[in-house]
């Protein structure tokens, strides 16, 4: 197995932290009787031969190594080799791995037929990937599915004759042939299951027209037949490869059937929906937790009518399974105001778990819990009075202040003790800024004038020099700006932040309470002539506020509109409208920066609501938007930056919108 390997210089080689030098070691390791030393060595190849998929010199000259170990019947885990195998020479890893894996392809074919299950189930995807020669690799498939009895393995084949039809298709239709007989009788039906998902993938002309009664049904029958669970007294090693797979689903490969029956269905929601509630309402528990955890990719990524699926994701809150719970209420906290129809359920799991009101983790202070999050970003008030008794406790939890702004004016009752906490922030402290962040928060979007005086210490108060008062400022600032003429008693040290980096802000703010432009305005049209980033979208802002009263600032306006950057045209646009009360010049730069930029929409949207009927010209805009399936900012999968609050907000803009023109 291991002839060679002290010829090769390893100590001249790299991996992602430094010298390969190690690396002999852990390919013994990989031979090890010892199931903790195994562990181990693959823990290390993971983490450092191929790290994160990547590839180095090292893991070039690791290859004929582990195919040497892959071929040997007494070497323990020679599954875990060969997945190893497949991972380094995959696509993503680059043309040298590639070649590499290629050079031993031919190893795969026995490996397919090995005794072993899990080699068997390992090498299928490799004679797709790195066999060269598609007639033989689909005879070879064929072969296999009509002699296979071991249901896993037939779950890959029918995989790996997905990946070859996808791949491959110009010698697809044999393929297709093979997974449309797997879909039907006699087959089991899981692999039913599997075969539809990967017909939706590459073949989707071929998928039944009854799908979503017939994967429902299928799921039933799978998880009656369910034989899979874990070994008896079985513990996962502490490594990374241990860990990995205490997080996966307890049924990992019914969530992966589903997943890739979803992924297939993609823009047809109505079906994903439909699918999804026959997840949720199956009296398998398992099936019922993978539901949930797929959810979140379609709600992320689609706009829908979700009320039946959020309901029965509400539903699980009732049950006694820690795990299905828990992730029930993840999936709910990002919902924001779509989970209204779980609302009473969560409700009853906040009443009935006091203990779930706050989550405690190894550092730092305490966060909200996610069932009180979930019940407060919804927008419900029944969490008023469960929030008011956590800020009455000796530690109000990290970040209450953020949610509160979600309930609107049904938290003014929480505004005192948000006061109260406020108050109690000691000034020199290095937390003094993360602390007071949220709370600002509240009680800026609850616009209460009694916090004019502890906005007012955390301005006068915050020493220098520790960094608290550079942070702090522009928090106080916004929170005083909110408030208007109550906040009068703060104009001298809103007069005072002129000449800083806050200026912006401060001038606004100082508008708010004062309302005399010509105070302000000389600071405004500096900051937007010479000021950078954020500074200058935000002085834009603020001359829009002044109206008439900032003429001055429209050519400085216009240059910014037809030729700033991202955001700072739209800010500037808008400014232009408000000041100037002409939509000819504006309306061109907000059509071409809501094609742009779809984070900029947002402020499009309220500015045409703003427009009324003058913004008739682009009401394509919000039309179009309100009628596209996918989220704004959202990327094919339902995974990456995406927020479904904000889209939830672009698309109540653009009702507006419409509307008023």
């Amino acid at each position: 197995m291991f002839t060679g390997i002290d010829e090769v210089d390893w100590a001249s080689l790299r991996h992602a932290h430094g010298s390969a030098a190690d690396v002999p070691g852990l390919l013994r390791g990989l031979a090890s009787a010892d199931t903790a030393e195994r562990e181990a060595a693959l823990d290390g190849m993971y983490g450092s031969v191929h790290h994160q998929g990547n590839v180095y010199d090292s893991t070039l000259a690791c290859v004929p190594f582990l195919f040497a170990l892959a071929a040997r019947a007494e070497v323990p885990d020679r599954a875990a080799i060969v997945e190893l195998l497949v991972s380094i020479g995959t696509e993503s890893a680059g043309p040298p791995a590639r070649t590499a894996v290629r050079a031993g392809a031919e190893a795969f074919v026995s490996l397919a037929e090995d005794p072993c299950p899990g080699v068997r189930r390992a090498a299928t995807a490799a004679l797709v990937r790195f066999l060269d020669e598609p007639a033989r690799v689909l005879e070879l498939l064929g072969r296999r599915i009509a002699v296979e009895r071991d249901e896993q393995v037939l779950r890959a084949l029918t995989a790996s004759l997905g990946l070859f039809a996808r791949s491959r298709p110009a010698e697809a239709a044999g393929a297709v042939r093979l997974l449309a007989a797997q879909s039907g009788p006699p087959h089991s039906p899981g692999t039913r299951l599997a075969a539809l998902g990967q017909l939706g993938l590459g073949a989707p002309e071929r998928l039944p027209a009854d799908l979503v009664p017939t994967a429902v049904r299928l799921l039933r029958e799978r998880s009656g037949h369910r034989t899979t669970a874990p070994a008896p007294g079985r513990t996962e090693p502490d490594t990374l490869v241990g860990r990995i797979r205490r997080l996966r689903p307890s049924d990992e490969e019914g969530s992966n059937l589903l997943r890739t029956l979803h992924r297939a269905l993609d823009d047809r929601v109505a079906d994903r929906i439909a699918l999804l509630v026959g997840q949720l309402d199956s009296p398998d528990a398992m099936d019922r937790c993978n539901a949930v955890r797929m959810s979140a990719g379609l709600f992320r990524e689609w706009r829908a009518d979700f009320r039946a699926p959020v309901s029965l994701i509400g539903a699980q809150l009732r049950s006694a399974e820690d795990q299905l719970r828990d992730a029930a209420v993840s999936v709910l906290a990002e919902l924001f105001e779509l989970a209204a129809p779980a609302a009473d359920d969560l409700h009853a799991l906040v009443i009935a778990r006091p203990d779930l009101w706050t989550h405690a983790w190894e550092r730092g202070r305490p966060s909200l819990g996610g069932p009180l999050k979930a019940l407060t970003r919804s927008g419900d008030p029944r969490a008023v009075p469960v929030l008011a008794q956590s800020l009455a406790g000796p530690a109000a939890p990290a970040g209450l202040g953020f949610e509160v702004v979600r309930l609107g004016a049904a938290a003014a009752p929480l505004a005192p003790a948000l006061r109260r906490r406020l108050g109690r922030i000691p000034l020199d402290s290095p937390e003094a800024a993360e602390l007071a962040a949220p709370l600002l928060a509240a009680l800026t979007a609850l616009k209460d004038p009694a916090a004019v005086p502890e906005v007012l210490r955390l301005l006068r108060g915050a020493p220098e020099g520790l960094g608290a008062r550079e942070a702090l400022v522009g928090q106080a600032v916004r929170a005083l700006d909110a408030l208007g003429a109550t906040a009068r008693a703060a104009t001298p040290v809103l007069r005072g932040l002129l000449d800083t980096r806050h200026a912006a802000v401060a001038a606004g703010a100082l508008w708010s309470a004062e309302g005399d432009a010509r105070a302000v305005l000389p600071f405004l049209l500096r900051e937007l002539t010479l000021g950078r980033g954020r500074g200058v979208r935000t002085a834009a802002e603020q001359l829009g506020r002044l109206g008439a009263a900032a003429g001055e600032a429209l050519p400085a306006l216009r240059a910014l509109a037809e030729s700033g950057r991202g955001r700072e045209r739209t800010a500037a646009a808008r400014a232009w409208w408000r000041i100037e009360g002409d939509p000819d010049p504006v309306l061109p730069v907000l059509r071409t920066a809501w094609s742009e930029n779809p984070y900029a929409r947002g402020a499009i949207a309220e500015c045409l609501a703003e427009m009324g009927p003058a913004g008739a010209p682009l009401r394509d805009l919000p039309t179009g938007e309100l009628a596209a399936a996918r989220r704004h900012t959202a990327r094919p999968g339902g995974y990456g930056s995406h927020d479904i609050a904000r889209d939830e907000r672009l698309l109540a803009d653009c009702r507006t919108a419409l509307a008023r023109q």
